[in-house]
């Protein structure tokens, strides 16, 4: 029995020892660990970073408008008839005057030979009442009728020749023509589409502004154009009217531009953003896009700073958020009005991996470089 007792009390005590053994070593270990973390200290971020300078802005009314033609039609056939030529290929220039499309006009050519014989004739009969009348062989009613009679014969005559104009179709101005609706032999309906004809050598652009830009916009002042079709152009004129009403339902204005199109880029039905530039110019705090940390809670940027140790001297660099109020935005700088100086160096790339405090290294090597008018390969 007390061999027993020794033998478990023993067992008790080699457990208790190797436990011990255990917890004291894994201690030891999550201590270590511990003051390793304590002292291991994050690489510094590499950054690109720009110095917060002025610029001058000119302030400008941007708005979406569309080019239309100073002059440009849809012919239509004016009356029926069967297409006998066209005279014209699509997408040609022509000149005002150019016949196009001739409609047939056979009956209207031999009705117009008859009417011009009877009005021959009757101008011969008119000529020789004029002559006995002097004589009194022919009453005076007989010489109002032969008047009558070459009148109505004249009218006739002039009837025909418009009838005639009217199936010979002209460009009614010099422009360029679209495709054609129509085809040899093909009978047209009175209306019916024939061709487009646009001139394009001066355009307009019309497009609207809310009513409260109407005060600070006038005739004669300068309009920029710019398209997709053409990223890598804007297009001058200036605003030549103005409607002298406001629509009440959207509250906008409507303005109409004047341009010159000597290549005739820009075509009638076209897309374009429109910037009305103003007389005024402003002094602005400029940043590039790419610094600025947009959130709900608010609008951010990282300035770089000189970093200290505890003993107060240089340790490199590190980064301070400080909260800004963004203002206008122009082509990749956007202007600041609170939380930065000129002068001020902050973090224009790299900034979405940085925490207040963090240390930085500064790498312009490959930074984009901010344009006010940028133009991207992929526009």
């Amino acid at each position: 029995m007390l061999k027993k007792t020794l033998f478990v009390l023993g067992l008790i005590i080699t457990l208790g020892l190797v436990l011990f053994f255990l917890i004291s070593t894994k201690s030891a270990q999550f201590k270590a660990m511990s003051e390793t973390e304590e002292l291991a200290v994050p690489p510094p971020s590499t950054v690109s970073t720009f110095i917060v300078e002025e610029q001058t802005w000119g302030n400008s009314l941007t708005a979406v408008g569309t080019i239309e033609p100073v002059q440009g039609v849809e012919l239509e056939a004016e009356i029926p008839g069967i297409v006998k030529a066209i005279n014209f290929k699509n997408g040609q220039s022509v000149q005002a005057g150019d016949l196009l499309v001739q409609l047939d006009v056979q009956v209207e050519q031999a009705q117009l030979n008859a009417a011009e014989s009877t009005a021959r004739l009757a101008q011969v009969e008119l000529d020789r009442s004029k002559r006995l009348i002097e004589t009194g062989s022919v009453t005076q009613s007989q010489l109002d009728k032969a008047i009558a009679d070459y009148e109505n014969s004249k009218a006739n005559v002039e009837n025909l020749k418009a009838v005639i104009a009217r199936k010979t179709i002209r460009a009614p101005f010099a422009g360029e023509v679209g495709i054609r609706q129509i085809n040899l032999g093909q009978y047209v309906a009175q209306g019916a589409p024939i061709v487009s004809i646009q001139a394009n050598d001066q355009v307009f652009v019309n497009f609207t502004l809310p009513q409260q830009a109407l005060a600070k916009v006038s005739t004669g002042m300068d309009v920029d154009l710019f398209s997709d079709v053409y990223p890598e152009q804007s297009f001058a004129g200036t605003i030549t009217a103005i409607s002298p009403q406001i629509d009440p339902i959207t509250r906008t204005v409507e303005l109409q531009g004047t341009l010159d199109n000597p290549d005739g880029l820009l075509r009638a039905g076209l897309f374009v953003r429109v910037s009305v530039r103003l007389p005024e110019k402003n002094v602005v705090t400029v940043v590039p896009a790419t610094a600025i940390l947009y959130a709900p809670y608010g609008n951010s940027i990282f300035i770089v700073e000189e970093a200290t140790n505890e003993a107060g001297e240089p340790a490199g660099l590190k980064v301070t958020q400080s909260f800004i109020r963004v203002d206008a935005h122009k082509g990749d700088f956007v202007s600041i009005t609170k939380g930065l100086k000129v002068g001020d160096k902050v973090v224009s790339a790299g900034a979405f991996k940085l925490r207040n405090g963090a240390a930085v290294v500064i790498n312009n090597d490959l930074a984009p470089q901010a344009e006010l008018t940028p133009t991207p390969d992929n526009s």
